[in-house]
């Protein structure tokens, strides 16, 4: 089971620790070779494997860059990542001071004296340290004096990568929730908390759980009317230092039902919203976390002439949904 570190300042001595570092956003079938290529050197030399990314985005940091949106929050990746069979998940909280390391302090008093690699596997793009200076060039050569082994990521598996988060971004944010989940290798997921909402749902017939994202930073599928599963997630809050992963909150959903995103234009909603009518159910969860699996887009958000128009429409939607889920 994989062992998660929330900083780098009390880590143990991992064993021929191979390390690699990155953001692994979306934790995609693209980063699925990297992480075969880690697995592949650490079982060569009895070693562990070791993945080093940050929080808060490194971007956030240098660029002060507002608004950036993730695929997945830091939980999600802990949880996708620690299905991938990874030893050590260590997440270094980035931060200005960390970000003015120049590069070779970067390597000496970071890479080397907190991690002790054996090997580290990096792409020949790959940048660090203050103004970005430092790069593989600069890994290669200070290998002679720290005795680590330099593996380079294949360029055309970094194209990949680049070429596959831009798409799954783009996918997302524009509804295209079927290549979205091909490239992501699984379906999309997010979490909300139920929160109270204006109730027009239930008096219509279709009743809806109104979430609040937990995670503001978190990519959300474009406006339109989605088939989606869910689960109620008991939360546990975040994952302590140093314990074990067990994914725990990627239990199989156990509800189905159809989500709506947008501003309700039919009753003139100004406010964005996300909602979900869940089939079959009718249980008190105001407060509880809902875990959103988005399976199938069925159609753009519209305006309807009017509460029966859009009754009928809710009612071809659900019909197209228990048919796509099979409920």
């Amino acid at each position: 089971m994989m062992k998660v570190y929330r900083n780098g300042d009390s880590l143990p001595i991992f064993k021929n620790a191979v390390i690699t570092i990155g953001t692994f956003d979306g934790v995609h079938t693209g980063h699925q070779q990297i992480i075969e290529q880690l697995k592949s050197e650490a079982h060569k030399i009895d070693g562990e494997t070791v993945i080093i990314t940050f929080d808060p985005h490194p971007r956030k940091i240098i660029s002060a860059a507002a608004g950036i949106k993730l695929i997945n929050t830091t939980e999600e990746k802990i949880e996708l990542l620690a299905q991938k069979g990874i030893d050590h998940l260590v997440i270094v909280p980035f931060t200005e001071a960390f970000s003015k390391l120049t590069a070779e302090e970067y390597i000496s008093e970071f890479l080397v004296k907190k991690f002790h690699p054996h090997t580290i596997i990096i792409g020949y793009d790959h940048r660090f340290g203050a103004g970005r200076k430092g790069d593989y060039h600069l890994l290669e050569d200070m290998s002679v004096f720290f005795h680590y082994v330099l593996r380079e990521i294949p360029v055309h598996v970094l194209n990949a990568i680049s070429v596959s988060s831009t798409r799954i971004r783009e996918a997302i944010a524009h509804a295209d929730i079927a290549t979205a989940n091909e490239l992501l290798g699984y379906e999309f997921f997010f979490e909300g908390i139920v929160i109270e909402g204006n109730k027009l749902g239930r008096d219509i017939g279709f009743p809806t759980a109104n979430l609040k994202i937990t995670n503001e930073e978190k990519l959300m599928p474009g406006d339109g009317v989605y088939a989606v599963e869910m689960s109620i997630i008991n939360d546990e809050g975040a994952i302590p230092e140093a314990s074990p992963i067990m994914t725990t909150r990627s239990k199989n959903p156990e509800l189905k039902g159809m989500m709506n995103i947008g501003y309700r234009p039919t009753v003139d909603g100004t406010k964005k919203v996300t909602e979900v009518n869940i089939f079959d159910f009718n249980d008190n969860i105001y407060g509880k976390t809902l875990r959103v699996y988005v399976k199938k887009w069925l159609r753009g958000e519209q305006k309807f002439n009017g509460l029966d128009t859009l009754k009928q429409q809710l009612a071809k939607d659900k019909t197209d949904a228990m048919n796509y889920l099979g409920a």
